[in-house]
């Protein structure tokens, strides 16, 4: 299975509520999200499924990504901070999909790498705002990391 992690891009430091599940993301940070999902898109147009925090930024990330592939966003609360990367596998595990991007928040998508890669998620390795991770994993085996992604590198224009 092909893994794509993405991580949120910039948000606000509060949202008016006070809930970070709130927090949208800046200008910025949704125009970086639109150009590195049109570029992700294009560099991974096999992806089946994208799969989301259910937290604002999160999704806010995912929907141009989503929509550049002609895919909805499905989210999921094993991507929500706090849950751990054993959650998000199992629910891989669980599919039939042969490419999925998933977009969440740190420190949990670099513990899946971890895990992932060196299966520890202590020595997971930390995403950058709308940076991209592409592992090649199947359940019970080790994986390996294919890619680490800058934004820049991704962004493509409208």
């Amino acid at each position: 299975m092909d893994v794509w992690l993405l991580r949120h891009a910039v948000a606000e430091d509060a949202a008016p509520s006070g809930r970070d599940a709130d927090r949208k993301l800046t200008p910025e940070g949704a125009a970086r999200a639109s150009a590195v999902g049109r570029g992700l898109a294009r560099m991974a147009s096999g992806i089946e499924a994208v799969l989301s925090s259910p937290y604002r930024r999160a999704k806010e990330t995912a929907a141009p990504a989503a929509k550049a592939l002609g895919l909805p966003v499905t989210e999921s609360r094993a991507l929500e901070p706090g849950h751990s990367p054993a959650e998000v596998l199992k629910q891989l595990a669980a599919s039939s999909w042969e490419q999925v991007l998933l977009v969440g928040h740190e420190p949990l998508l670099g513990s899946i790498v971890g895990v992932v890669v060196f299966g520890d998620e202590d020595r997971g390795i930390p995403l950058k705002k709308a940076q991209v991770a592409h592992l090649k994993w199947a359940p019970g085996e080790a994986g390996k990391l294919k890619a680490l992604i800058p934004a820049k590198v991704l962004e493509q224009p409208a």
